[in-house]
């Protein structure tokens, strides 16, 4: 007679309690997927920066610098206590230097919950939080977390729907929506546009980013950020066709060129 185990039944139950107590603590933002973090200074905002990268973008833009971030199931699992105790243990650098949290990623608004919890309980701490972030995840974003931010670093990623479809593989709108939102709440933002020869660059494109821009009063500044390589090897390294290789920084008179069409709706920009 066949023997029959008697165990499977209870391997399966002990398995669906792991994968429902796994979805508990993330609906409860009790954990994350994260990718890294650096403490930096004058970069993703004023002052000295813990900038925290979250895995996982639904966006595939030709010049992403970290494609290792675009899956979230490739992050490190770490929980809400052990991010926070290091955001707390900086609490006096901020301080001092007027900086403070910045959640990026990865898109973090592809982990709202987590990102909503983390930016309510820093902000409570007195600590200025910022968000960068594309905006095509902003219906992800309550009321309530745009409040408690600090700022914001949006990335208006082109002007003109049909390039920005080119660039991300997505759509404009979302973006648009989103900066809507955060004109309407009066959300401090800072505007990021990549400036990329023979993709970004048409004066009807940038034009069009500007217009978009002109429209947000919250705007307090918009950064050109010119295209560069330096994210060439992970795309090797993931073996993940790469278009641009043969683009080019641009031109410190391209540069110029932008920000002046930018500078022309009365916007500060560098």
């Amino acid at each position: 007679m066949a023997t029959v185990s008697l165990s499977t039944p209870t391997v399966i139950s002990d398995r669906a309690e792991e994968r429902h107590a796994h979805l508990g603590a993330v609906r409860r933002g009790d954990v994350a997927s994260v990718h890294s973090w650096e403490l930096v200074t004058a970069v993703d905002g004023p002052g000295t920066r813990m900038t925290l990268f979250l895995s996982g973008c639904p966006l595939r833009c030709q010049y992403c610098q970290n494609p290792d971030t675009w899956l979230q199931r490739n992050g490190t699992e770490t929980s809400f206590d052990e991010i926070f105790a290091r955001v707390v243990r900086y609490r006096s650098v901020f301080e001092t230097t007027g900086g403070g949290l910045t959640i990026s990623g990865g898109e973090p608004l592809q982990q709202a919950r987590f990102v909503t919890r983390l930016v309510r309980e820093t902000a409570a701490l007195g600590i200025r939080t910022a968000l960068d972030t594309s905006g095509f995840l902003g219906r992800n974003a309550s009321d309530a977390l745009l409040d408690d931010l600090s700022l914001v670093l949006l990335d208006v990623k082109s002007g003109l729907p049909e390039t920005y479809r080119e660039v991300t593989g997505r759509e404009l709108q979302p973006t648009i929506d989103f900066g809507n939102r955060l004109a309407a709440r009066h959300v401090p933002a800072w505007v990021r546009f990549v400036l990329v020869p023979g993709l970004t660059d048409a004066v009807d494109n940038v034009d069009a980013a500007a217009d978009i821009v002109a429209k947000w009063p919250n705007v307090e500044r918009v950064e050109v950020l010119p295209f560069h390589q330096m994210g060439i090897s992970k795309w090797e390294r993931l073996n993940k066709p790469y278009s641009l290789t043969d683009t080019r920084s641009p031109e410190p008179e391209l540069l110029e060129r932008v920000r002046e069409q930018f500078r022309s709706r009365g916007l500060t920009t560098f």
